[in-house]
């Protein structure tokens, strides 16, 4: 190479830096972040060396993230950052035609690992430990102050079947009232102090009829039932107000203008939770076992109450379904060749089926897009995405959307089982494909049906 195009070529490259600073410096990057967004983007050009990033294509980019996310010792914010730096080179500086509809939420924001204490894991601590590390001061406290106890309430809960977000529940109300009383030995707490407590939420906190029932559960299941220390409260205490709420429910057209502001997985599981009315956590742990192409439906597995049930495949999503898995696959097969692939399975599942960890039936429909340790055995492991990604983006996708009502995921879930209603279907039918127990608890949709509040017209409309 001649001594002027040497000089051409570090021009050409000077220029380049500085234009991508710039879309740095537009996107409000800060000046310390910048020098570790151009080392990103310098250790992606070196491994696609001989292509020109103007004939860069999504699969150069997926494959890219792909064997950055097998990095185990890569941290999760550093991940984010890979990503944001790729996106910002290609929307801001390259601008292929792909870039502005590439999937970024989901590499950037699905990366997000299960922590120590998420429900998913935090019944499968390492060896001697019966609960999951916690970063809650008062929990850690807790389980100090209460020894021995601790272990009983714990081994009790998990004897009757309880939920692992019943356990944590429980054990945030007994830190917050062994702190109220200023940690006194369990065995002097009396009802005469249960009742202050209870009544302090109440009165001078204000919470729910429904939050204060809860903590007086948790209360009654350690004394009762594992100390077997007998409470009789009777009326002795304020009973914060009982409320009837009616949930929230989206209109039909509201459901289709929210689902247009949301695009690539996120999309496709708002959609899967509209169409089948599965609860958030049952979205994001469905397995790709539990999609049943033939019969058209899905198993959603260990709901509420640890049930089993069936809900309706929606047959709109089954082309999008099937790509979506294809790239899942895609996926998992380079897992199997980097020598990870074994999906998470509780601790009973696991010794019983094995090596079937590695199967793709196994594996998560919606799986983190980056491995990550598990801490209870020391495995690298794909996780299913945190759920708190999609409750944020249909949050967000309400406000884009303006619509003024408190959406949460769950309002698809209510309006799931409303407009079902509203067709003329049986309320049993809904109330087996929502799993309540208990059919009074479905029938608080039945409030959609009285249009206009119980039925009544406005005397304004009569004028």
């Amino acid at each position: 190479m001649s001594s002027s195009q040497g000089d051409t070529t570090s021009r050409a490259i000077e220029l380049f830096w500085h234009n991508y600073f710039s879309v740095l410096e537009r996107s409000r990057v800060s000046v310390d972040v910048r020098p570790y967004y151009r080392k990103h983007i310098e250790r992606y050009i070196n491994a696609h060396r001989g292509l020109k990033l103007a004939d860069h294509l999504p699969a150069q980019v997926n494959r890219y993230l792909t064997e950055r996310g097998r990095d185990t010792y890569l941290k999760e914010w550093q991940f984010r950052q890979i990503v944001d730096a790729l996106r910002l080179l290609f929307c801001g500086l390259v601008s292929p035609d792909w870039a502005a509809s590439f999937d970024w939420l989901a590499w950037k924001v699905y990366a997000r690992t299960l922590a120590a204490d998420h429900v998913t894991l935090s019944r499968d601590a390492r060896p001697g430990e019966l609960a999951a590390p916690t970063h809650n001061v008062l929990v850690t406290r807790l389980r100090k102050h209460l020894a021995d106890h601790h272990a009983a309430f714990v081994t009790t809960l998990r004897v009757r079947h309880m939920a692992e977000r019943t356990e944590q529940t429980y054990e945030h109300w007994l830190a917050r009232f062994f702190a109220f009383l200023d940690w006194p030995p369990v065995e002097r707490v009396e009802t005469r102090d249960i009742t202050r407590f209870l009544e302090h939420l109440a009165v001078h906190r204000r919470v729910a009829a429904a939050t204060q029932h809860i903590a007086m559960n948790a209360l009654v299941f350690l004394f009762r039932e594992v100390l077997g220390k007998d409470l009789e409260f009777g009326g002795s205490f304020s009973r914060a107000a009982a409320k009837r709420k009616i949930p929230v429910v989206l209109t039909q057209d509201e459901v289709r203008i929210l689902l247009q502001q949301l695009d690539g997985r996120t999309l496709l599981m708002a959609s899967l939770m509209y169409g089948t009315g599965m609860r958030v956590m049952e979205c994001v742990r469905l397995r790709v076992q539990d999609i049943d192409f033939g019969y058209k439906q899905i198993t959603v597995r260990r709901g509420k109450g640890d049930k089993d049930r069936v809900v309706p495949l929606p047959m709109k999503l089954v082309p999008q379904l099937h790509e979506h898995l294809a790239d899942i696959k895609l996926m998992h097969d380079g897992d199997l060749a980097s020598g990870f692939g074994a999906a998470y399975l509780p601790p009973a599942l696991a010794r019983k089926y094995g090596n079937a960890v590695h199967a793709l039936a196994w594996q998560y429909v919606f799986p983190a897009m980056r491995l990550s340790v598990d801490y209870a055995s020391g495995e690298t492991r794909r996780h299913h995405i945190h759920e708190s990604t999609l409750q944020k983006a249909i949050r967000e996708a309400a406000r884009r959307a303006g619509i003024d009502k408190r959406v949460t995921s769950h309002t698809l879930r209510h309006s799931f089982a409303t407009h079902l209603l509203q067709s003329g279907k049986d309320i049993r039918v809904i109330q087996e494909l929502l799993g309540h127990a208990d059919l009074a608890t479905t029938m608080i949709y039945t409030h959609v049906l009285k249009k206009g509040g119980l039925g009544v017209e406005s005397p304004l409309d009569a004028l």
